[in-house]
């Protein structure tokens, strides 16, 4: 999903759709898009690896650390991983580098400590998936604009499903002491908070992007629409999991919209 958001950004808001062949074969993009996609797959590990009593409550199926991966080659794939995204990101340019260098750190961070807070975590993760694309903007030094808009909105989607994310593992979060929203405020005033969040995130996308093209807007309300009853309804694991997997699909709608702006 990171990399083909910021393939689609350098296609269809930075440059000539028409010279897609040239993005696709410029190899200074494909290093940025690589080191990024890097970052994440850091972010993943450490995240299991510091996750592993709690994932074994809440997802004890999808456990991979110290069962098919030994905890040593995590820390091992996560300093490589990192490494070597911070040392193309300082390649490419120094802004870059630093940037590759923070998100990796707050990953850590997020993994190590912030996301058994509330919020906190939740809006880490947020602005860290709107960097992907400024990324792209910084790359090519153009047409900041549209690419704020979409990365408002992937920030935005990101937060709504972060915190459904934990309401489907308060159970496991609770018993390691982590202090979710969910946990912190309850259920009912954490699926209010998330419709205030859906509510400001569909008019700032409106104000920000409408008199350019209605395309995104439009299949954001239909969309979010679903999503909130979703959640108003939800009251399961499962429940929770499938409106998590919505959210991927209003991402993926979103950055396929760029196609049409």
């Amino acid at each position: 999903m990171v990399a083909l958001t910021q393939y689609l950004t350098a296609i269809f808001l930075v440059g000539d759709p028409n010279g897609w062949y040239q993005v696709l074969t410029n190899k200074g993009f494909f290093l940025l898009v690589s080191s990024t996609v890097m970052i994440t797959g850091a972010g993943y590990l450490i995240n299991d690896y510091y996750d592993v009593k709690i994932d074994l409550i809440n997802k004890p199926g999808r456990v991979i650390v110290g069962k098919d991966l030994k905890r040593r080659w995590v820390i091992a794939g996560h300093t490589f991983l990192n490494l070597s995204s911070i040392a193309i990101g300082f390649y490419l340019s120094t802004t870059i580098g630093v940037i590759n260098f923070f998100a990796a750190f707050l990953l850590w961070l997020y993994s190590n400590r912030l996301k058994r807070h509330p919020f906190i975590g939740n809006f880490v993760v947020a602005v860290l998936t709107g960097t992907t694309l400024f990324l792209v903007s910084e790359y090519f030094g153009e047409k900041q604009y549209l690419i704020l808009c979409y990365a408002v909105f992937a920030g935005f989607i990101t937060l709504i499903r972060e915190i459904i994310k934990d309401l489907e593992d308060m159970k496991g979060d609770e018993r390691y002491g982590c202090r979710t929203l969910p946990i912190a405020l309850g259920v009912p005033k954490t699926k209010n908070f998330i419709l205030g969040t859906a509510i400001i995130f569909l008019a700032t996308v409106y104000i920000m992007i409408s008199h350019i093209s209605l395309v995104l807007p439009i299949t954001l309300t239909v969309t979010l629409i679903f999503l909130i009853f979703g959640v108003h309804k939800a009251d399961t694991v499962k429940a929770y999991n499938r409106l998590s997997n919505l959210c991927k699909i209003i991402m993926l709608l979103g950055v396929i919209s760029m196609i049409w702006i």
